[in-house]
């Protein structure tokens, strides 16, 4: 009988667990250094670009941003703040904003250090790009009505 109580218990804290915003917020205050600050600006000019973005977080601990598919993660390390965009291999880059995982065949990354700056219009319009890829590819996976 007590086992059955302790299971009741963690499907009610499972339903009652921060939603992935929460989580975002967290991990931005948690960090509360450029990373934290580098985080919260990459989230707000995805926001900006795609008003209908979902957010997720997914693997444990990783932000991840999606529309018809995932965007981009925004995952921190010591020394770096990396956006990986899921399909990066698939889209135009021409501001060359991609400076990480170059060698693969289908994600590409973009590695914020301390002192970067950032190209946000450039930011925001591959990030509408990864969206309009996603919407496109969903839209040729649904079958024609007769």
């Amino acid at each position: 009988m007590r086992k059955a109580t302790t299971t009741m218990k963690q499907s009610v804290s499972k339903e009652g667990e921060d939603s992935p915003s929460q989580l975002i917020d967290a991990r931005i205050k948690e960090l509360s250094d450029w990373r934290g600050e580098t985080l919260a600006r990459i989230r707000s000019l995805i926001k900006q670009a795609d008003p209908e973005v979902v957010e997720e977080w997914k693997w444990r601990g990783v932000p991840v941003w999606s529309h018809a598919g995932i965007i981009c993660t925004g995952e921190t390390y010591k020394e770096v703040v990396k956006m990986t965009f899921a399909k990066g291999a698939s889209l135009e880059d021409p501001s060359s904003l991609f400076n990480s995982s170059l060698e693969g065949n289908t994600r590409r990354a973009i590695d914020f250090h301390e002192s970067d700056r950032m190209d946000e219009e450039a930011l925001k319009a591959l990030i509408r790009a990864a969206v309009a890829l996603n919407t496109s590819a969903r839209a040729k996976k649904r079958p024609k009505s007769a």
